[in-house]
């Protein structure tokens, strides 16, 4: 079944009565307490009685909306009851407590895990958005109900998302949404919501480019509003005609933002997508899926790799279906997408761990399928190895995002990774253990190097040595946060333990040429006035030069204090200071792997950006220049190896908060028209940008190519431009340029 969303004046009714919910919920599970229910919505509505949301409602709609949206999912009560409670222990005065007394243990823990954290004091927004999430992450492990909560919760804030006065605001939420609660849908195979708080984020986040491709879907509507019907007709014909019992034949538009996704990842214009158009046949059993595949491909021309079987090898969340494409008959000649599915599969692809639910358990636990599911152990996982919240987001992110392949160990078990991924993703997959101890890899039975990319169907073997290691290049390979987080783990304590030792060698130099005692002893006395809770933090600060060795001394010895105070001891500090200040001017590109007082320049064939994989090239007379590891100039210095010199972006460097402008190169192919640069140019800067060059270096009749140098931060900032100027009317192509 589809969830049926109530919109805003549904919330109001039921604000006007309240039994309407629990009426809803024993209409499709008789039986249950639904008495709870309304103690729930009598506590929420006397907690919030004195509360107003930003669009001047009474407070209490909005947990009334939420528990709605569960309803359209048919979730169970204690699911129901925690929508209704869920901003109590926040923002009133009721207690988790109470809840528990008067509601028990299960949905007070529930309340808990959904429960806004906003009493933590972070030190900024992002730090608390990724503390906010370890929290949920923690929450979801034990009851995958306390996610489908927050998202019914998200899904509600996202369509009243309008009446948010602070612009800033909107914007974070509608980012957050993308990033995280978005692909989180997505995990759990809750299509429909994941569908819809994609296109309401995007219409915030891009709300030209939503409007210009709404417009031009309107357009098309009207140019062949009969076409969606006729073509589920042809189809319903076709499968009847096989002798295959139908349930449903669907057809519907793609979302303005699943369209612009594909732009973007096909780099073309909105003119020449071809599949705009999706349809779903859904039969009785898997069987007939395969002989409906057939049937429409005997049919229809097949559009090469285009299928899937997701029956076969279903999705990590459950997800099953067969997709193709088909180019339907002249004079159309018009591209579209089936799907093929039977009904038990089409309600998972749309309500995802909800499907599951046992209606008959109506007030007991969930089924153990639906409390712990693998991806969520994996996040777990990164939650222990990543040692700063920022650093939990950033490698989520990645978990999250997964256009997946399918590949297999030597015993055939299925691992199912990011596309994309490599062997060292592999694996970490199959166990931390693994991928802390590989050394190499077989793909298919050859001998491949660790940075290959997997493919569908491949054949994994990973070969491992005692005393192995992560090397740090390996995050520069690798796509999953789980072999991330781990390889920066590994590689942080390997830096302290180095650092550590740096620090005890330097201590022990000074200790003996001042002829001092410099035992563990000693140096224990001298730990609280250098703020370090234990010797291994003494040693890392002297070893990075945080504290330095003489300070210790005279921490440990203060009557040297004194006798330090002469003029000799005024040149070091000011040297160490000095040089402290040189390597930072010096290294001001935001380079690091580079020798103190070595010149950067950045290369101009390629236009390196925070973001890329890049490598240095050692000039005589010129110093380093900084090229992308995909540039072609880099085959001119092939014979000379050891000019290569192996650098990365600092992580500020990438901070947009910094300001630094790096040069991207964007070629664009737009219409031949007078107001065209005048489009191209308003399109740039309305991202925060700016044309520094422009160079036409074609000119016809009809189109003009153009080469454009633009400042912008990083690689995801010129992302966001290349973006921007695909949705101007009139251009056709934007690609980066290479020269």
């Amino acid at each position: 079944m589809s969830p049926v969303f109530a919109p805003e004046g549904g919330a109001a009714a039921l604000a006007a009565r309240p039994l309407a919910l629990a009426e809803k919920v024993a209409a499709y599970a008789p039986g249950s307490r639904t008495e709870l229910i309304e103690r729930a919505y009598a506590v929420a509505s006397r907690a919030h009685a004195n509360q107003k949301r930003e669009n001047g409602d009474p407070y209490v709609t909005h947990p009334l909306a939420v528990a709605d949206i569960l309803a359209g999912y048919r979730l169970d009560v204690a699911s129901l009851c925690t929508a209704l409670l869920h901003d109590t222990v926040e923002d009133t005065s009721v207690t988790l407590a109470q809840i528990g007394e008067d509601f028990g243990p299960t949905i007070a823990t529930l309340v808990d895990g959904v429960t806004k954290l906003t009493r933590l004091e972070l030190q900024s927004d992002r730090t608390k958005q990724a503390e906010n999430f370890r929290k949920l992450v923690l929450a979801m492990s034990r009851d995958i109900r306390v996610l489908i909560v927050k998202l019914a919760d998200r899904l509600h804030n996202m369509r009243t998302l309008g009446f948010v006065r602070d612009p800033a605001r909107r914007l974070r939420i509608a980012r957050e949404t993308m990033d995280i609660y978005a692909p989180l849908a997505a995990r759990i195979g809750m299509d429909a919501m994941k569908g819809e708080l994609q296109v309401r984020a995007f219409e915030v986040m891009e709300p030209e480019a939503y409007h210009t491709v709404q417009a031009r879907l309107n357009y098309l509507r009207g140019q062949g509003a009969d076409v969606i019907e006729e073509v589920r007709r042809e189809l319903e014909k076709i499968c009847r005609e096989a002798g295959i019992d139908v349930v449903e034949v669907s057809g519907r538009e793609k979302s303005a933002f699943s369209i612009w996704e594909k732009m973007q990842r096909r780099n073309v214009a909105f003119e020449q997508l071809s599949d705009i158009m999706a349809f779903r046949i859904v039969v009785r059993t898997r069987e007939e899926c395969y002989a409906a595949l057939g049937a429409v491909h005997a049919e229809y021309p097949v559009i090469a790799g285009r299928f899937k079987d997701y029956i076969s090898t279903p999705k990590a969340n459950g997800y099953q279906s067969l997709h193709t494409g088909v180019t339907l008959r002249s004079p159309r000649n018009q591209k579209i997408e089936i799907q093929i599915r039977t009904k038990e599969m089409h309600d998972l692809a749309d309500n995802g761990v909800a499907a599951h639910w046992n209606y008959k358990e109506n007030d007991r636990e969930p089924p153990e399928e639906t409390k712990r599911f693998g991806w969520v152990q994996d996040l777990l996982e990164i939650l222990e190895n990543s040692s700063a919240p920022d650093e939990f987001l950033e490698n989520t992110k990645l978990e999250l995002y997964q256009d997946q392949v399918f590949c297999f160990t030597p015993k055939g078990e299925l691992i199912q990774l990011p596309r994309g991924a490599t062997p060292i993703d592999f694996a970490y997959a199959v166990h931390s253990q693994v991928g802390d101890t590989c050394v190499g890899a077989k793909v298919n039975g050859r001998l491949m190097p660790l940075r290959h990319e997997l493919a569908n169907g491949d054949q994994v073997e990973i070969m491992t040595a005692r005393g192995g290691t992560p090397s740090p290049s390996w995050e520069r390979w690798v796509v999953t946060g789980k072999a991330r987080a781990r390889i920066r783990r590994y590689v942080a304590a390997q830096q302290r333990a180095q650092t550590i030792d740096q620090g005890r060698a330097a201590l022990t130099r000074v200790f003996r040429q001042e002829g001092l005692d410099g035992s563990e002893k000693v140096l224990e006395v001298a730990l609280k006035s250098l703020k370090c809770a234990t010797l291994a933090d003494l040693y890392a600060a002297v070893g990075s030069g945080a504290v330095g060795p003489r300070d210790v001394v005279h921490a440990a010895y203060p009557e040297m204090r004194e006798a330090a105070r002469g003029p000799r001891t005024i040149p070091g500090l000011l040297a160490r200071g000095s040089a402290s200040r040189t390597v930072a001017r010096e290294s001001g590109a935001g380079i690091s792997g580079l020798v103190a007082g070595m010149a950067v320049h950045f290369a101009g064939c390629c236009h390196p950006l925070p973001g890329d994989r890049i490598i240095g090239i050692v000039t005589t007379g010129k110093g380093v220049t900084i090229h992308t590891r995909e540039c072609p100039t880099l085959e001119s210095f092939a014979a000379t190896p050891e000019r290569f010199i192996d650098v990365d972006w600092e992580h500020a460097a990438a901070d947009p908060k910094r300001g630094e402008k790096h040069t991207g190169r964007i070629s664009v192919i737009a219409a031949n028209e007078p107001v065209m640069l005048g489009n191209l140019t308003n399109a740039v800067a309305r991202h925060e940008s700016g044309v520094t060059n422009l160079k036409i270096v074609n000119r016809q009749q009809d189109f003009i190519e153009i080469l454009i140098d633009v400042e912008v931060r990083d690689l995801r900032h010129l992302g966001q431009v290349i973006a921007g100027l695909r949705a101007v009317s009139g251009i056709t192509q934007v690609e980066r340029a290479q020269a």
